[in-house]
């Protein structure tokens, strides 16, 4: 285990510090035991509820309405290192319900949220579509007007985690209110709505529960509309605003762990005479991975740090934690399967795993080129509003 020097850093206070102790102590008994209970959707039911019980979802599903994205980062960092699927379990609990915390009404927030917190209630978040992934203005699923008090949902969702195995669905689906990103608006979907089906489920390289969702007709009623018609957009942003830095978290557990195996495999291993980490290029190695974790640790816990601080928009920072956070991890795990040699690529070495595990941090919520885009017209921004020179 990498030793928490940055819970001395002044983004923390006491609450922060003793909350890292709690999370600690629960993923080092049974992160990784409840991770391998089963299938894979068994084991993220187990997980979710095990976290539940053990009152850990009370940071991502607040019964005071407030997320903290410090707490929510030092979690996802801390059970990333113990187990992915751990993170995964944790991370949706949170993203799934994210909007209704913000934004649903008194009246949706108590059906959906105590079972959440609780652990006996699994949520998803049903963004993208098959031609909508980063491109949200270019949502194609409709909803429109069921009388006064409905609406009619038709289309399809899919990379959807926790998808066939959720309660609960944030849907978004064009109203039609003005073109493009503005004309969205967001609904909470119970699972086994008469016109929700489950059309595939997705392996993907690391398992995590994914699936393909349709809707055909679906008829939600107007009580569960989270915000004003029109404002999905909002929804969806708000919501990832807050989520997006935490994905670096996840990826900086990720590095954690690979520091810490590339460290056990370098001082153990022996090579012409000497062990492993005598060698120069073994402690390059090690030293880049080591730098580059210090790194994504400062920008991931600014940007939770700035976003806890009242900051309306952190977006430019959330993107930048997130693209160098998961591109670093993806580089320490590589570093981690060279110095592990053969065995490195063994399936389900945890080196192997490992960079199945990271692999898809620089894809999903804006996969890294999205982030580049979205941090350069950020600096634009800056450098226009300081008074560009003529």
């Amino acid at each position: 285990m990498s030793a928490p020097d940055h819970l001395d850093w002044p983004f923390f206070d006491a609450g922060h510090r003793a909350w890292a102790a709690e999370v600690e102590a629960w993923a080092a008994t049974h992160a990784e035991r409840l991770s391998h209970d089963g299938s894979t959707d068994a084991a993220v039911r187990a997980l979710t509820l095990a976290m539940g019980e053990a009152g850990l979802l009370r940071k991502a599903v607040p019964a005071d309405g407030r997320l903290d994205v410090r707490s929510l980062c030092l979690a996802r960092d801390i059970l990333a290192r113990h187990s992915g699927l751990a993170d995964f379990a944790f991370a949706l609990s949170g993203l799934g319900t994210g909007a209704v915390t913000l934004f649903g009404t008194p009246a949706l927030r108590d059906a959906v949220l105590p079972e959440a917190r609780a652990g006996r209630s699994l949520a998803a978040f049903a963004l993208s579509e098959p031609e909508a992934g980063s491109d949200v203005a270019a949502i194609a699923t409709t909803a429109t007007r069921d009388g006064n008090a409905h609406w009619r949902l038709d289309g399809r969702k899919t990379w959807i985690s926790n998808g066939g195995i959720a309660a609960t669905y944030v849907v978004f689906a064009r109203s039609g209110e003005a073109p493009g990103a503005r004309g969205l608006t967001a609904f909470l979907v119970p699972a086994g709505s008469p016109g929700l089906s489950v059309e595939a489920r997705i392996e993907v390289s690391a398992p995590h529960p994914l699936a393909t969702l349709r809707f055909d007709g679906l008829r939600v009623p107007d009580t569960h509309r989270i915000g004003a018609p029109g404002e999905g957009f909002k929804v969806a942003m708000a919501t990832l605003d807050v989520f997006r830095a935490t994905v670096g978290a996840a990826a900086l557990g990720f590095a954690r762990r690979a520091l810490d195996l590339s460290l056990q495999r370098a001082t153990t291993r022996h090579l012409a005479g000497a062990a492993l980490f005598d060698h120069q290029m073994t402690q390059a190695a090690l030293a880049e991975s080591a730098t580059e974790v210090e790194a994504a640790a400062l920008l991931t816990y600014r940007a939770a740090w700035m976003k806890d601080s009242g900051t309306p928009r952190v977006s430019r920072e959330a993107s930048m934690a997130k693209l160098f956070a998961t591109e670093a991890a993806g580089r320490a795990a590589d570093r981690c399967v060279q110095l592990h040699g053969g065995h490195g690529v063994v399936r389900d070495h945890p080196a192997e795993l490992l960079t199945r595990e990271v692999r898809a941090l620089r894809v999903y919520e804006g996969a890294s080129e999205i982030q580049r885009i979205i941090i350069a017209r950020a600096e634009r921004a800056r450098w226009e509003s300081r008074g560009s020179p003529s």
